[in-house]
Formats: C-alpha cells, sequence, structure tokens
C-alpha cells in the first residue's frame, strides 16, 4: 500500500482549513437539512481526541465472491441479498451464497450508450428497490417492489418518482443513496453541458434530495427545487460519516478529481473551477487527484474511514474522516478498474471491478466481486 496527500495540500490540517475558509452561497434561514454538527472526533484546532486505536484496513488476500460479471455498476443488500446492476444489458442480478447470479429482472427502456445505461441501486427502509437508468428522454429515477424470498425473488412493475435528469454518451452521474435523515440523494452528472453544472434551473451537474416519492422537501436548500448541490462535473460516490457529515467523490476533467464536503445550496465551481481554487463564492474540495491515478466512483463509509473505488486509478483507496486530506491506496493495478464498494452485512468490504465496460482489459474471471475482511484493530 501507499499512502499519498492530495498534491496541492502542503500541511496535514490544510483540507480542514481550506473548507472552512471557502465561501459559499448563503443557505436558507436555519440550519441546512443535513448541516453537519461539529465533529465529536476533534478537537477546536482539528486535532484529533477520540479516534479509534486503529482504522480499519483490508487484511489478508481478497477472495473471489462472484466471478463472470458484464460491466456491473452498483451492489446494494436487499433484507442480506445482494443485488446487482448490469450497465448494458440493465439486468438486475440477485447473488446467491455460492457466488452463482440469477436474473430477477430487467428495467425496461433502458438505452445503453457510452457511459448510460442501468447505473445506481439504492434499498430503503421498506425493502424496495429504487434504479438510475438512462431512458430515450433522459436519465430517471424508478422505484420497483421486490416479491418472492431470496433465491426466487421478482422484480415487479416500476413507478418512475423522477425523469428528465440531462443525459449523454458521458458524464451521466448515477449514484442513488439513502441519507441518514431518510431522503435519497441522487448524483446528477452535467451530461457534457459544463454550463448546466450553474443553473438551478437544470438537475445536471448536481447532487439532488428527494422524498422515497421523489417529491422536493420543504427544508431543501432552494425552495421548490431538488437541487441540494450544484457546480459539480460528474459526481458518482456518496458516503455520510457517523456524524452526518456528507461526502461525495467527482470525475474531473484534465486537472483534478475530488473529494468533497457536501453542505447543503453549496457551489463545488464546475466548470468555472476544477479542484483546489480558493475562488471567492466556490467550495474547495478536502481533496483532489490527478484523474489518471484516481477517476473515483462508489464509495462507503465504516467507523470513520471512506473507501473508494477508483477507474483509471486501479485502486482502492482509503481516507480517514478525521483527516480528509490524506488517503492510503490499496491493490495498486491489482485488479484493474474499480467501480464500486460495499459493506456485507457480515462486515466484509466487498470490491466490485469494472474491466469489461469497454475500457478495461477484462481477465478470465472478470468481472468480479472480491471480499476482504477489515481489520479494526
Amino acid at each position: 500500500m501507499k499512502h499519498v496527500r492530495a498534491a496541492s495540500l502542503f500541511a496535514a490540517g490544510l483540507g480542514i482549513a481550506v473548507l472552512l475558509g471557502a465561501c459559499t452561497p448563503a443557505p436558507p434561514t436555519g440550519p441546512g437539512p443535513s448541516t453537519p454538527p461539529p465533529s465529536p472526533s476533534l478537537s477546536a484546532s482539528g486535532t484529533a481526541t477520540s479516534a479509534p486505536l486503529r482504522d480499519p484496513a483490508p487484511a489478508g488476500t481478497p477472495r473471489a465472491v462472484a466471478t463472470g460479471l458484464q460491466a456491473p455498476w452498483s451492489v446494494v443488500f436487499r433484507n442480506g441479498t445482494p443485488l446487482l446492476s448490469e450497465r448494458d444489458s440493465a439486468r438486475i442480478l440477485e447473488l446467491a451464497e455460492d457466488g452463482t447470479t440469477r436474473e430477477i429482472g430487467t428495467v425496461p427502456g433502458v438505452r445503453h450508450g457510452g457511459e448510460g445505461g442501468l447505473l445506481g441501486l439504492a434499498v430503503d427502509s421498506r425493502d424496495r428497490l429504487y434504479v438510475y437508468s438512462t431512458a430515450a428522454g433522459g436519465n430517471r429515477i424508478q422505484r420497483f417492489e421486490l416479491t418472492g424470498a431470496p433465491g426466487s425473488l421478482a422484480l415487479g412493475s416500476p413507478e418512475t418518482i423522477l425523469e428528465g435528469i440531462p443525459a449523454a454518451g458521458v458524464h451521466n452521474g448515477g449514484r442513488l443513496a439513502f441519507g441518514p435523515d431518510g431522503m435519497l440523494y441522487a448524483t446528477a452528472g452535467d451530461a457534457s453541458e459544463g454550463g448546466s453544472a450553474q443553473d438551478l434551473d437544470s438537475l445536471g451537474g448536481k447532487i439532488l434530495r428527494m422524498t422515497a416519492e421523489g417529491a422536493v422537501p420543504p427544508d431543501n436548500p432552494f425552495p421548490g427545487s431538488l437541487v441540494y448541490s450544484y457546480g459539480h462535473r460528474n459526481p458518482q460516490g456518496l458516503a455520510w460519516a457517523k456524524d452526518g457529515t456528507m461526502f461525495a467523490a467527482e470525475f474531473g476533467q484534465n486537472t483534478w478529481d475530488e473529494l468533497n464536503i457536501i453542505t447543503p445550496g453549496a457551489n463545488y465551481g464546475w466548470p468555472r473551477v476544477e479542484g483546489i481554487a480558493d475562488e471567492e463564492g466556490f467550495t474547495n474540495p478536502v481533496q483532489q487527484w490527478e484523474p489518471g491515478a484516481a477517476s473515483p466512483s462508489g464509495m462507503v463509509h465504516v467507523d470513520g474511514t471512506l473507501f473508494i473505488a477508483n477507474l483509471r486509478g486501479t485502486v482502492l483507496r482509503q481516507v480517514p474522516v478525521a483527516d480528509p486530506s490524506t488517503s492510503t491506496e490499496h491493490y495498486n493495478g491489482e485488479f484493474g478498474r474499480i467501480r464500486d464498494v460495499a459493506v456485507s452485512p457480515d462486515g466484509e468490504l466487498w470490491i466490485l471491478t469494472n474491466n469489461t465496460d469497454g475500457r478495461g482489459n477484462p481477465g478470465p474471471d472478470d468481472d468480479r466481486i472480491l471480499g476482504v475482511r477489515l481489520d479494526r484493530g
């Protein structure tokens, strides 16, 4: 493994200092719905005061959980059963304990092209499945009831809760996740129209926040709008720390990929700025990487640590929440492109490779889910 720091950070605490000093648009009166409270693990000076003895880290050689997957994009758990999306085939698969997969259904109307297709999945507290996919009229979010028992699950009829998210051959975003507030969050790319990221009337280049029915929550930062944050190019990773701090990982263009702390109503600068710019009106990322070393996609939080899947960088990156300006790389180049990362119900870290998406070099068993135990010290 290799320890690295963001290229433009010259001291361990600078990422936090930059974040606190960055200017953002004034949010509505009162605190935002997910504005993170002061972290209980940091003192006023930013020094860790109650950090665990050791951050969780992958331990041992990853095992093959499943093999032979075709352009998988997202993995989630529905009442303990793993569900996978395949981007190009529009199939949703359930995974058995022996690593075999079976199709539970195909999402109708999906149009694959370039980076578009069947993308992110999420499961709500009622075990309903939410799906982000590309259709004729743009990207959309649909909800499905699931019937049957594990081993015989079936996909019900779709209910579209949001449509008209800009779509293109690239920059579709696509990640779905329920936050600790019970709201559904979605990452929307700029669909190759950079100016849309600064247009609050467009859903492109945004992180969106909605109810489980797709309605605008009354405490969103812009009244009547699903927009939660803007100025994004192609965000694909979402995770929340234990204290409610929201993180997003984002693809840059030619200069910097980003890890951002998301606050309601904030502007993250694209296309005017990329990476740490210290420019008034825009919020700086807490860490940045050259795209060839990163291209971050899925992300998960475990016990004060973020794990981030990286495509071009072909690494699993580990970032401590207490000092998000630093990171550690695991499995550099060993498994090729990594699209998503998740934690299984038994606490194993699952790594989803993405070598069959047209941009990788697939091996005989690709694509795979790899599982590895986490050593928590």
